[in-house]
């Protein structure tokens, strides 16, 4: 008689609006089974990207229309069944799904429950752009898969250790308390693995660190991290706030709203439409690839220039802002597509913070690697690292913790 083994694979999904990013992970040993992403949901042009990477067999692709995220997931588990990785595995142990915002309510990744569905609706108003398709993907997995587990990882969830003192805006109480007005962060999957990996790379328990974590992608924010816990991070009530970012403008007096209603005659609509869609980088001159706007820095493109330079600028005073908020600093780490990639990018953060006891080594920051590691020169105080982003891996992990737990 063979002896039954535990469920240990976790499949995580990221719904987004008209796509749906999915891994498939065995937990035993964190490997990576199957990859895939379906984009333009709903339209003639759908694709799905498929790459089943425990057979090492080559990426499969489809064409075609997709109407919506029943019929996307559906293909998704075809898909894996061709690999003998279907849904309906018994080896199958839940189902993580990334929820940008969880409010207050939620700390720590949780067992969907309708409890727990009408929660992450009631905050669609803070985030009207993300949670809806979060809600449409658990639905979603929960009619093809209505025996297994859900789990939601929220993106806010690390960033609820923050103290009132930071967590709060300087408005009216009432109206705050009344309306939900509060900074709540954003990327917590992200700063939650890349602080840990950061106190591992040096050696240390994640509670004996103080991490600052630059997380630099299209979307960009920073986080301070005491002792494993976040205390502070840039971005607030939406994830508008804070760097700047692609095709946001991160932080900007709010007056600029009201000027530009009552001199421009712009709507609420084009106001968000601006700040969120058409700022940062892209507003800037007009490409928000760091890659192409170091090319044309290089050949001495001036709109290029004074675009990096601002993103820059906003970037050295974070570091310095949140150095002051830890008081001590043993870490500051690089992180997502712009952070691990861009090596000017971090050469120029750092550059001038050396009474700070900061430095980057060149040779090293030059180096291009997958693997976690040190940029900074021996002497420096305070260690520059470069540390690859997993949210996928985290959630899995948060996910698999959760139901193995029995909670």
């Amino acid at each position: 008689m063979t002896t039954p083994t535990t469920p240990s694979r976790v499949l995580v999904l990221n719904s987004g609006s008209s796509s749906v990013k999915y891994q498939l992970l065995d937990m035993n040993d964190s490997s990576r089974l199957a990859v895939g992403l379906v984009e333009r949901i709903g339209e003639e042009t759908s694709r799905l990207k498929h790459t089943p990477l425990a057979t090492g067999g080559e990426p499969r692709e489809q064409t075609g229309p997709i109407a919506d995220h029943a019929a996307a997931l559906k293909a998704v588990s075809e898909e894996l069944a061709k690999d003998g990785l279907g849904l309906d595995s018994p080896e199958l142990a839940a189902i993580g799904h990334r929820v940008v915002h969880g409010g207050l309510k939620f700390s720590a990744p949780t067992v969907v429950t309708e409890e727990v569905m009408a929660e992450i609706e009631r905050l669609v108003p803070v985030a009207p752009l993300h949670n809806p398709a979060n809600i449409t993907g658990i639905r979603t997995a929960q009619s093809l898969r209505p025996d297994l587990p859900q789990v939601a990882v929220f993106d806010t969830a690390f960033h609820t250790t923050m103290p009132e003192h930071a967590a709060r805006y300087a408005i009216d109480v009432e109206t705050a308390d009344a309306h939900r007005i509060r900074r709540y962060g954003f990327h917590g999957t992200s700063h939650a693995y890349v602080s840990r990996e950061t106190a591992k790379l040096l050696g240390k328990d994640p509670s004996e660190v103080n991490v600052i974590v630059l997380h630099l992608g299209n979307g960009a924010s920073a986080s301070a991290v005491r002792g494993g816990a976040c205390v502070d991070t840039s971005m607030g009530l939406t994830p508008l706030e804070g760097l700047v970012m692609g095709t946001r403008s991160g932080d900007i007096d709010p007056a600029v709203t009201f000027h530009l209603e009552r001199v421009a005659g712009m709507s609420t609509d084009e106001i968000d439409t601006l700040l969120n869609k058409k700022s940062g980088l892209v507003g800037l001159c007009g490409d928000n690839d760091m890659r192409e706007i170091r090319r044309r820095v290089d050949e001495g493109d001036q709109r290029a220039a004074l675009a990096f330079d601002i993103y820059i600028h906003r970037l050295k005073k974070y570091i310095g802002a949140y150095y002051a908020v830890l008081g001590k600093v043993d870490a500051v780490a690089f992180t997502a597509g712009v952070g691990e990639n861009a090596a000017p990018v971090r050469a120029a953060a750092v550059r001038g913070l050396e009474e700070l006891g900061l430095a980057v080594d060149g040779e090293l920051n030059a180096v291009r690697s997958d693997a976690p590691r040190l940029i900074s020169p021996e002497y420096a105080r305070v260690a520059v690292a470069v540390v690859p982003t997993d949210e996928e891996l985290e959630i899995a992990t948060q996910t698999y913790a959760l139901v193995r737990s029995g909670a």
